[in-house]
């Protein structure tokens, strides 16, 4: 069929436009759609089929009388209801009374439309799915958008759960396995409903990133996360066990330049092997980076198709380029 969920959807998933905006274009552009395809088929066939004489009514089948008649009286009611829903600045609008829920006392659905626009605008926000079946996590919001609906919950009021596992051999994208996971969004808030997302096991690590909740497992599902995830895992792990450097105290420690979000605390020391032996060298930058950053820089300077070669290879310093190994990185202490 015509692909008319794609139309608005496309041009809400832009991150430059207002997201509230676009969702109600979407839903009132949805309906016309849908709508108007019935009047389009019978003028399509008033030159397809020029035998049923359907461009003369009077003369049709008393078939194709009821179709004209629901032809022309669904367009007719989805123009009222649109006109309704605009009326007072768009008040009517279903999407107004979700929103209207989440308000503040002196405040109403507008303020919240607000928040979730600029929150949208973030380039950090969590966002994953398909066009008709989008989930977007921000700061404040868990936004679910479907061609007919919109869930919204406040972080602050919800509590997460894992209810179900579905293992895929194949996908469109690869010839991997994949396994989708089944969230279940309960909020505390009465007029609020329960919703479920969606998403791709490997992208469960970033979505616990980005709540503030936990997610509980009440279904005791295995969750397989990616491989720079238990990369990320085992980086952590063995770093940690390593020499720690301590930082002299005069030394002031700024934030990490890849994040801007967690204090430095990695600095690269040759420990591995002597001074002049070896590929890995002596690296002179002052701490610039965050255990977390420096796992996925080295993650990403692998050789993607041999993970086994990832933990015993070298790497060049992100500022400085000196190679180095993973018993080169030292935690500040």
């Amino acid at each position: 069929g015509f692909p008319h969920g794609r139309i608005a959807p496309a041009w809400v998933g832009e991150k430059d436009k207002d997201m509230i905006q676009g969702y109600v274009f979407m839903r009132v552009l949805n309906c016309f759609l849908k709508v108007f395809f019935l009047a389009g088929y019978y003028l399509g066939m008033c030159f397809a089929a020029p035998e049923k004489h359907l461009c003369f009514f009077y003369l049709a089948s008393k078939g194709w009388k009821t179709f004209f008649f629901f032809a022309v009286l669904f367009p007719a009611v989805t123009s009222a209801l649109a006109y309704y829903w605009s009326r007072k600045g768009w008040n009517n609008h279903p999407l107004a009374r979700t929103l209207a829920v989440h308000a503040l006392p002196q405040s109403g659905w507008r303020a919240v439309a607000s928040s979730i626009n600029m929150e949208f605008r973030r380039i950090d926000k969590f966002a994953t799915g398909a066009p008709g079946a989008r989930v977007i996590v921000t700061d404040t919001w868990v936004i679910k958008v479907t061609t007919y609906c919109l869930h919204v919950a406040q972080q602050q009021d919800i509590h997460l759960t894992v209810t179900d596992s579905r293992q895929h051999e194949l996908t469109p994208d690869s010839n991997m396995p994949v396994q989708f996971l089944t969230i279940r969004v309960a909020s505390i808030n009465p007029y609020v409903k329960a919703f479920d997302i969606r998403l791709n096991s490997t992208e469960y690590g970033e979505l616990r990133e980005k709540l503030r909740a936990p997610i509980s497992n009440a279904a005791n599902v295995v969750i397989h996360q990616s491989l720079s995830d238990l990369f990320l895992e085992t980086f952590t792990s063995l770093v940690e066990i390593n020499q720690t450097y301590p930082v002299p105290s005069t030394q002031e420690l700024e934030p990490c330049i890849g994040c801007m979000q967690t204090i430095a605390n990695i600095k690269l020391i040759k420990n591995c092997q002597e001074p002049n032996e070896g590929e890995c060298q002596q690296c002179y930058c002052r701490p610039m980076w965050c255990l977390t950053c420096m796992g996925k820089w080295f993650a990403s300077r692998q050789d993607q198709q041999h993970p086994e070669t990832w933990l015993s290879s070298q790497v060049p310093c992100p500022t400085c380029r000196a190679k180095f190994c993973i018993l080169d990185v030292c935690i500040i202490r």
